[in-house]
């Protein structure tokens, strides 16, 4: 358990210093192909404006999106004593609470911090799972809090947005810009040409991979709080059956949510931000605690 946690956190670690370098790299490209060394500054002092941005503005903006309410303990006494219970057990601060009014089977978690964390739980997964099922959903959200993985997810999700929106605003100039710099530097442009169409997709790629290895990372925390990987196992496989589908599905919070909550299957699933729920319920199930 402990290794495979150590592994998960080792790899995204890797995964995000090639995102990195794949953001320098294709401003470097930039900055040749219209012979502008000051591109690179002025690609750095962008992306930083826009990835704190995201930090700091990205949970309000999630659970605004989803329509999420904000709930108190008279509310609904299960969920938030099942939260409460799991945040003691961790030594985590009581995030929020919320609630989303959908039929489908879900979760998520937000916040750049414990300090500023929230959970969010469906009407579909309070109504469908028992205590024990409903302990492990809850305890795998309170695993992304505890192992920051909002902080990431947000940072790999800002960098695919400034790479995409990057490379499309130099594609517009690649064809309605000054033709005089094209035809002296012909080599850089066809360059700039392939990282403007390919950096965007091994961006996203990127960032799939990433949050997959969060998600893995997350039950294995889940199952470590608990002490109880079926409960959590359990779960993923009522969820396998029913679906996690929303009615409003959100490509933008896709990755937070505790099962894949947009529809579509096959190649689809290529470009998930979820492991198949098959092999995180095989992982859970040859834990060992």
């Amino acid at each position: 358990m402990y290794e495979q946690i150590s592994s998960n956190k080792r790899r995204t670690v890797v995964l995000l210093l090639a995102f990195l370098v794949l953001l320098w790299v294709f401003a470097y490209v930039m900055s040749k192909a219209f012979a502008s060394p000051s591109l690179l500054f002025v690609i750095g002092i962008f992306s930083l404006t826009y990835a704190i941005f995201s930090y700091f503005a990205g949970a309000k903006m999630a659970l605004a999106i989803n329509r999420a309410k904000e709930i108190s303990k008279k509310d609904d006494p299960r969920l938030w004593r099942t939260v409460e219970n799991l945040s003691i057990t961790e030594g985590l601060p009581m995030p929020k609470v919320y609630i989303m009014d959908d039929p489908a089977p879900n979760a998520f978690a937000t916040g750049r911090s414990p300090e500023h964390s929230a959970v969010c739980a469906t009407t579909g997964l309070l109504q469908m799972m028992d205590d024990t099922e409903l302990e492990g959903v809850m305890a795998h959200e309170l695993g992304h809090v505890k192992n920051l993985d909002m902080r990431v997810n947000t940072l790999a999700f800002a960098l695919v947005g400034i790479i995409s929106m990057i490379g499309d605003f130099f594609w517009h100039i690649t064809f309605w810009g000054n033709n005089d710099r094209r035809e002296g530097n012909q080599l850089m442009y066809v360059l700039a040409i392939v990282a403007v169409i390919l950096a965007p997709i091994a961006a996203t790629l990127l960032q799939l991979a990433i949050s997959r290895r969060r998600e893995y990372l997350a039950d294995a925390t889940g199952a470590l709080t608990t002490r109880y990987p079926d409960g959590l196992a359990s779960a993923l496989e009522k969820i396998g059956k029913k679906g996690s589908s929303l009615r409003r599905p959100n490509t933008a919070t896709a990755h937070m949510f505790f099962a894949n909550p947009l529809r579509g299957g096959g190649v689809t699933n290529l470009f998930s931000t979820h492991p198949p729920v098959q092999a995180r319920i095989k992982a859970l199930r040859e834990m060992k605690l």
